[in-house]
């Protein structure tokens, strides 16, 4: 059970966990900062977290690399991000949000340490889904407070810009611990609160000359570009700004780091592309062959088995009991569903979407032909979903689609197509099974 140390009071906040870089071999004036909180999810927001790190170093930025991680972040993930990937790993508590707000938006005020980086002259804090397209190095330019507002009102805190100051740390804490921040627990709603006018300041546009603003400004849209309005469609056509910056808000189960993210959402493929060419995916290939292997052994297994096990599953007795093929018809059918399900929760979650769906349906034929072999079902009905979804990715990645509804329809007209297909071969189905549940009764007999 993780252990969470929670930051009591100003005084302890600015006494003894103060942020001192001396230490890390600064190098530049300026930083680009990330946060890194022990999550239930913490392996994948490790990879995604080095694979920004690793993207800005491809792009040859010209500053620091700061990973403000939890004290709850394991050890050799935060070695790995220091001598592997060239970054500064500070170690900090977690800050205590008092609000009762999202379970998910926990422990994001830890945000607020980016403040307390003060050897630096300016610093932009990033989320780990960020994907670049191009490098930002203007934005230190910006003045002492610089976001983006993908929605008309709030703007968002996965890219902001900040003039470091252990002033403005202080009053922040202090703002939380009076119950003076906005009540929804996330760090957006309660920067929000600090920086209420920032609607009405002017937009940033970088100086030829590289001269540093003062004041606050609102970033032009394209240095942070909401992925969902890509789907409109179908491609970037955002005027405001250099289209910099691709961020994935929205519910964690979609990041882009998720193999069945995509083709549901196609960026995700994007967003591989960059890891393929930055930290690749050698670290999970071994746990990749594995699944790879079991499956494979478990269809010639059930293949070669094939005749025991039907004896065993179908075993004539002279009495016939309804409630045994009741049984036996509820074991097949949620074997079968099993088949369809079970296959998510076995394949590492980060590896490449391609591999992954890969996986899915070398798996998924893997627990159908257990039940196919077991209760001697005709193979091509139970495998008829499985085909079906997988014409539902081709549909999906296809990339000739004008716009997002047109691609849209095109997927709810082929779901509605194929349900009818689906709904045939589940008939057909389970009539096969009644049928050897009425030629071979009962269950096997034990012993």
């Amino acid at each position: 059970m993780r252990v969470m140390v929670v930051m009591v009071g100003v005084v302890q906040a600015t006494a003894f966990y103060g942020v001192n870089l001396k230490h890390k071999n600064k190098e530049h004036r300026n930083a680009y900062a990330t946060v890194y909180m022990g999550t239930p999810r913490d392996y994948e927001f490790y990879v995604a977290t080095r694979v920004l790190i690793r993207s800005l170093i491809r792009l040859q930025v010209d500053a620091d690399l700061i990973v403000i991680a939890s004290l709850d972040v394991p050890l050799r993930w935060l070695r790995a991000l220091e001598e592997e990937d060239g970054a500064k790993v500070v170690r900090m508590e977690n800050v205590n949000n008092p609000y009762k707000g999202q379970q998910r938006f926990k422990l994001t005020l830890n945000k607020l340490y980016a403040w307390r980086l003060v050897d630096y002259d300016g610093v932009v804090m990033l989320d780990a889904d960020n994907l670049f397209l191009h490098k930002i190095d203007e934005l230190f330019q910006c003045g002492q407070f610089c976001a983006v507002f993908i929605n008309p009102c709030i703007f968002h805190t996965g890219l902001f810009v900040l003039k470091p100051s252990l002033e403005v740390f202080k009053d922040m804490i202090h703002q939380l611990e009076t119950g003076k921040a906005n009540p929804d627990g996330a760090d957006q709603g309660f920067t929000g609160a600090y920086f209420p006018d920032l609607l009405d300041q002017p937009k940033f546009y970088p100086h030829l000359n590289g001269t540093t603003l003062d004041g606050h400004y609102r970033l032009p849209m394209g240095y942070h570009m909401d992925a969902s309005y890509y789907y409109l469609k179908l491609g970037w056509r955002v005027p405001c700004g250099p289209n910099s910056v691709i961020t994935f808000p929205g519910a964690p189960w979609l990041k882009p780091w998720y193999w069945r993210s995509w083709p549901v959402l196609s960026l995700g493929i994007q967003w591989h592309e960059n890891r393929r060419q930055t930290l690749g995916y050698a670290a999970e290939m071994p746990i990749v062959m594995i699944p790879s292997v079991i499956f494979l052994g478990i269809i010639m297994m059930t293949r070669l088995a094939r005749p025991s096990i039907s004896k065993l599953c179908y075993r004539n007795t002279d009495k016939s009991s309804s409630l045994m093929q009741t049984g036996l018809k509820f074991i097949a059918i949620w074997s079968i569903i099993a088949a369809y399900i079970v296959p998510f929760a076995i394949i590492p979650r980060t590896i490449h979407p391609l591999v992954g769906w890969t996986l899915y349906f070398l798996g998924s034929v893997t627990l159908s032909s257990v039940a196919i072999n077991s209760f001697l079902l005709p193979v091509v009905p139970i495998l008829v979903p499985l085909i079906g979804v997988l014409g539902s990715l081709l549909v999906m990645a296809c990339p000739w689609y004008p716009y997002g509804v047109t691609r849209a329809l095109a997927v709810f007209g082929y779901a509605f197509c194929y349900a009818l297909i689906a709904w045939g071969s589940m008939v057909k189905v389970t009539a096969r099974l009644q049928v050897s549940l009425e030629k071979r009764t009962n269950f096997p007999k034990i012993g």
